[in-house]
């Protein structure tokens, strides 16, 4: 579980970076940056990275107990 997280993380932050060179926001390498299949590869590495951490939250809430959230809106009433 905490590996998907951290795993997500990284994904994440090295879409984001990937991202900012492919479109020239961000400069230093003169492989990348204002490339744009770079910022093409960072939105997919961004997304798999946001899928691994929706997938360790789910494994998380099962594992300790709470039920997910399916967004019904029926909550418990008072």
């Amino acid at each position: 579980m905490w590996s998907r997280g951290i795993v997500g993380v990284v994904f994440c932050l090295v879409g984001l970076v990937w991202i900012g060179q492919g479109t020239n926001v961000l400069r230093g390498s003169k492989l990348m940056s204002g490339h744009g299949q770079y910022a093409v590869l960072g939105l997919v590495v961004l997304l798999i990275g946001l899928a691994l951490l929706v997938w360790a939250a789910r494994i998380r809430r099962r594992q300790i107990g709470e039920p997910p959230d399916l967004g019904t809106g029926s909550g418990p009433s008072l």
